[in-house]
C-alpha cells in the first residue's frame, strides 16, 4: 500500500460506527532504556521489544559498536542521547552522527555533564550539536573519593537525565545528579529509575527529587517484558473522541499500573468525552465515547507528557473547543519544531495555535472543515498520527506516511483494519 517515504496516503471514513480491537506497538521508551540496561548488565531476556525503527536501530547499533568506529543514530533522539552516555562509559572510540535534522538538535547539556565526569568528547561539526567524536573516558573522580557530582538543567530534555542516570553505577563512586530549575517530563525519569531497579541499581532522592544518588556497582542480568505503548494509544483516544456516537475501541497490552507517563492520556481525554475502562483480566483497556459538553476555560499542562500535545491540539481544534496548553517548551527541539508545524497544519483546516501569554498556547477554531487537505508531516511520526483521526470528519491526505515507522510501523494497517479506506494519493 505504501511504497516510498515520499508517497502520500488518502484517508477516508466510509461511515458507520467505529468499533473493534486495535493492536499497539510495544513501548519505544521502555524498550530503548531496557536495551541500554541489558547491554550494561550483559545478560537477561527482553520480551516484547518494540518493532519501532528507533528500537531496532538501537539494537543494531549496540551490536555493531564493538566492531566499528562510526555509528549513525539517524533521526532518533533517544538513540543519540542514550548511546552517547553508554559509549562514553564503555570506552568506545569513534564518531556518533545522525541525520541533518539530528545535527540541528542540541546535545550540549549532556556533553558538558559527561565531560565533567571525565569523557573526552569533541564536536565534529557545530559546537553544541552532533556529530560527536568520542575519544575514551578517564574518570574525573577517583575510586574512594565519593560519587561523581554533576548538575544539569531539568527543563531541556529528560533524555539527558535518563542517559546519565543509566550509566551512573559505572562512574567511580557512582553518581550524584543535581537537577536545576523546573524539571520537565518527570515521568520519563521515574520510568528510567524503575527500570534501573529491575536490573539491580538503587537510587535515592531528596524530598523534591531534584538530587538523585546512584551508588557505584553493576547491573545484574534480568528478564523484562515491555508493555504496549501509551503514546501510541493516544491516537486511538483521538479516534474515539472524533468518531461517530458510541465509538468504542479495545486496546490490549496496556497496564493500569504503568511506568509510562503518557498514560496521562486517559485523564486528559475525559475532557473530550472518552471513558477508559481497565478490563478485569488485566493488561487491556476499553475506550468508549460518552456524552460530553464543551469544557469552559480548560487549561492543560503537558510538562510531564509533551508527546501527547499534538494529539490533544488536533482533537480540540476539530471539536472547536478552546483549550489553553502549557508545558510545550520541549516541542521546539523534537523531530521538527512541533509548535510551528501544528500552527501551519491546523491553519489548513480553520484551526490554529496562538501564544496568548508566555509559554501558554490556545487552540482556536473557526469554521473547521476537513475536505481533502494535504497534511505535511515534517519527518515527524507524531504529526502523521495526530492528524490522521481527522479523516473521520472528511477525506484527508497525509504526506510521507512512512514516518510512522519511527514508533508505530503498523499504524496504517491498524486503521485499515478498523474500517478506514486507505489508498495512495495521486
Amino acid at each position: 500500500m505504501i511504497k516510498a517515504i515520499n508517497d502520500s496516503l488518502s484517508l477516508r471514513w466510509p461511515g458507520g460506527g467505529l468499533q473493534g480491537l486495535a493492536h499497539l506497538p510495544a513501548s519505544k521508551s521502555e524498550s530503548n532504556r531496557a536495551l541500554i540496561l541489558h547491554a550494561l548488565a550483559g545478560g537477561g531476556r527482553l520480551r516484547n521489544l518494540s518493532d519501532a525503527h528507533d528500537t531496532q536501530l538501537m539494537r543494531s547499533l549496540l551490536a555493531a559498536a564493538p566492531g566499528t568506529d562510526r555509528l549513525s543514530a539517524e533521526d532518533a533522539g533517544t538513540v543519540m542521547r542514550f548511546l552517547t552516555a553508554y559509549l562514553t562509559v564503555t570506552g568506545w572510540h569513534g564518531e556518533l552522527t545522525g541525520t541533518p535534522r539530528m545535527q540541528e538538535r542540541p546535545i550540549a547539556v549532556l556533553v558538558g555533564a559527561l565531560r565533567q565526569a571525565g569523557a573526552d568528547l569533541a564536536y565534529a561539526g557545530h559546537e553544541g550539536f552532533p556529530p560527536l567524536r568520542l575519544h575514551g573516558f578517564a574518570p574525573a573522580t577517583a575510586a574512594g573519593e565519593g560519587p561523581t557530582r554533576l548538575s544539569v538543567r531539568g527543563d531541556v530534555s529528560s533524555q539527558y537525565i535518563s542517559a546519565l542516570l543509566m550509566v551512573g553505577p559505572y562512574l567511580p563512586g557512582g553518581l550524584e545528579l543535581a537537577l536545576t530549575g523546573p524539571v520537565g517530563s518527570r515521568p520519563y525519569i521515574e520510568m528510567t529509575l524503575a527500570l534501573m531497579a529491575r536490573f539491580g541499581a538503587a537510587c535515592t532522592t531528596n524530598a523534591d527529587a531534584t538530587r538523585l544518588v546512584v551508588p557505584a556497582g553493576r547491573y545484574h542480568a534480568a528478564d523484562y517484558a515491555v508493555e504496549s505503548d501509551w503514546s501510541a494509544a493516544s491516537y486511538w483516544y483521538a479516534l474515539v473522541a472524533l468518531g461517530p456516537p458510541g465509538s468504542e475501541i479495545t486496546l490490549p497490552g496496556l497496564r493500569q499500573h504503568s511506568l509510562q507517563g503518557d498514560q496521562a492520556v486517559a485523564g486528559l481525554m475525559t475532557h473530550f468525552g472518552v471513558e477508559t475502562t481497565y478490563l478485569p483480566a488485566g493488561e487491556a483497556v476499553r475506550l468508549r465515547q460518552v456524552p460530553c459538553a464543551a469544557p469552559d476555560g480548560l487549561r492543560l499542562d503537558f510538562t510531564d507528557c509533551p508527546d501527547l500535545a499534538q494529539t490533544v491540539a488536533v482533537v480540540a481544534a476539530a471539536l472547536a473547543w478552546p483549550v489553553d496548553m502549557r508545558g510545550l517548551e520541549s516541542l521546539r527541539i523534537k523531530e521538527t519544531d512541533r509548535i510551528a508545524a501544528l500552527q501551519t497544519e491546523l491553519g489548513k483546516f480553520g484551526g490554529g495555535l496562538q501564544e496568548v501569554e508566555e509559554g501558554v498556547f490556545r487552540v482556536v477554531s473557526a469554521g473547521f472543515r476537513v475536505d481533502n487537505q494535504s497534511v505535511a508531516t515534517y519527518h515527524d511520526h507524531r504529526m502523521a498520527m495526530a492528524f490522521a483521526p481527522l479523516a473521520l470528519r472528511g477525506p484527508l491526505v497525509v504526506e510521507a506516511p512512512q514516518v510512522v515507522r519511527k514508533s508505530y510501523p503498523q499504524f496504517w494497517k491498524e486503521l485499515a483494519a478498523a474500517g478506514f479506506v486507505i489508498g495512495e494519493a495521486g
